[in-house]
């Protein structure tokens, strides 16, 4: 090692070092604060990022969610109409297993009438069928008009 030296410093220097002091403090300070803006900047734009990616993320989800839904109420009305459909075509047999049987019922204690005719130039062609319980009675008939000339 060798000899020290000692520094002898004047008034006039120390007037120099302090305003050199005070400006490098004042250019740090500057420097920090610059720094300390654009991190802020940054720190701003990220959270406006996340609000938005956050906010897209909340609508997908609620999409999806309502597609889920709609599913499952046309699902459901799928579903309500089938039944729906079943047991009006278990009524609808039932019903005409009534009339099947209110109709042979009715034929066979009431009796009916069934025909046709055919009206031709001077003639009329009669058909008719009676039923009355278990007898039937069969008619055909040709009739002359009475036409003037």
């Amino acid at each position: 090692m060798g000899p020290k030296v000692r520094i002898v410093i004047t008034e006039e220097n120390k007037a120099i070092i302090s305003i050199q002091a005070w400006w490098r403090g004042t250019l740090v300070r500057r420097t920090l604060l610059h720094a300390a803006l654009r991190a802020w900047i940054i720190q701003c734009w990220w959270k406006q990022k996340l609000v938005l990616l956050m906010e897209n993320r909340r609508r997908v989800a609620l999409d999806a969610f309502a597609r889920q839904e709609w599913a499952v109420v046309k699902l459901q009305s799928w579903v309500r109409m089938w039944c729906i459909r079943l047991r009006y075509l278990r009524l609808l047999h039932a019903v005409r297993i009534i009339q099947v049987y209110w109709r042979w019922h009715s034929c066979h204690t009431r009796g009916f009438i069934q025909g046709h005719y055919d009206l031709k130039e001077n003639q009329l062609n009669l058909q008719l069928e009676i039923s009355l319980g278990s007898q039937a009675c069969r008619v055909q008939q040709c009739i002359p008009l009475p036409i003037k000339e």
